[in-house]
């Protein structure tokens, strides 16, 4: 399997001062960032598995392996085992969303195989922080559980609904790779295997960036919640629990600059069509704190806990409102805080334009 990037979904790709470094914390010897992007040999497949499940926005994926169908085939065959010697190549490809999902949407527990990974890796302690983070949420709610095996698991034995789909998916991969044997041989001798393969950003991406995507993960989060019974009691959990989605206040050092909502890869902050006022959605938010990298006055934070209600209630809560009018010059509105109604670009012009004439007299006096 290759590792594929898609650079207009990346958050670094939408503002150079984004500090998201999640791909690159967690594949440290496999992904770089370069450019202001990330960056990794041709060859990386499966050992950079984990930056799959850990990109906020989805921006990585395996050739010939998708984690969204993944999910509802496994959900479908009725197995309850999640092991790279069954059916996926690495259990970090999966997020804490998928994790949820899976056990809210499966009615017997579900166990993931960890023998195959070694004891004290920084991809063990991922996979196992991320488990614990979903069963984490999952208390909060409900009584399901993610199990571990820590001992080498049985053959499972596949009914025939599970044989079947199998050997399509075999025979696929199979047919795929045959196509893909020669191709990739004639790459491999025309690029040096280890040098970095790096991504800009062209006009043709610029369109893709502006765009407002809800990665599959969180649709399938909410799918899965929409049949999940709500608890009698919504529980509060600390937001530095919780890696995928927060909760977020804003203050009154915002100067209505317009930036955070617009740089937003999901669409969680929005405003009007005034720009009066910046909304928040909890639910669309995948906590890739590209708000708060851009906001200058450093006014977005984020608030102490996390509502599970949110899961299960999703309010769109305004965060700031501003006093907003027409400007007397060019009639656009405008932040409006004291003194002449007047926007800052048309009191900039005219700034510019006494300066000019007071220019203009003094050179006439001198002449």
């Amino acid at each position: 399997m290759r590792l594929d990037f898609d650079a207009s979904l990346c958050v670094r790709a939408k503002s150079r001062v984004s500090n998201c470094t999640k791909c690159a914390d967690v594949c440290p010897s496999q992904i770089q960032i370069v450019n202001n992007l990330p960056s990794f040999i041709p060859s990386t497949g499966v050992q950079a598995a984990a930056c799959v499940g850990v990109c906020p926005t989805e921006a990585f994926s395996l050739s010939g392996f998708s984690v969204t169908e993944f999910f509802f085939d496994f959900l479908a065959s009725k197995a309850r085992l999640i092991s790279p010697d069954v059916n996926i190549p690495c259990v970090s490809v999966l997020s804490v969303e998928h994790f949820i999902a899976l056990a809210l949407a499966s009615d017997e527990p579900i166990s993931l195989d960890l023998t195959g990974y070694k004891k004290g890796s920084t991809l063990l302690e991922y996979i196992e922080a991320t488990i614990e983070e979903a069963n984490f949420v999952l208390s909060s709610f409900c009584d399901k559980r993610l199990e571990t095996n820590t001992l080498k698991p049985p053959v499972q034995e596949k009914s025939p609904l599970a044989q079947e789909e199998t050997s399509r998916r075999d025979f696929l991969r199979n047919v795929s790779l045959q196509g893909a044997i020669k191709q990739k041989l004639a790459f491999d001798e025309a690029v040096d295997a280890q040098m970095l393969q790096h991504f800009e950003i062209d006009s043709g991406m610029v369109a893709k960036i502006k765009n407002k995507q809800l990665p599959d993960k969180r649709k399938i989060l909410f799918a899965a919640l929409k049949k999940t019974a709500a608890p009698k009691v919504f529980e509060i959990l600390p937001q530095e629990e919780i890696s995928c989605i927060s909760q977020k206040y804003i203050n009154e050092d915002c100067t209505n600059c317009q930036i955070c909502y617009r740089v937003c890869p999901t669409g969680a902050l929005s405003s009007d069509n005034k720009f009066s006022l910046i909304h928040f959605d909890a639910m669309l938010c995948v906590k890739c704190r590209l708000c708060h990298d851009v906001c200058e006055p450093h006014a977005i934070g984020l608030q102490s806990g996390f509502e599970i209600k949110e899961f299960f209630e999703p309010t769109q809560r305004t965060l700031a409102v501003f006093n907003v009018k027409r400007c007397d010059e060019c009639g656009n509105y405008f932040t409006y805080t004291s003194g002449e109604q007047i926007c800052p670009r048309c009191k900039i012009e005219e700034e510019e334009a006494l300066v000019l004439h007071q220019n203009a007299k003094e050179f006439k006096k001198e002449g």
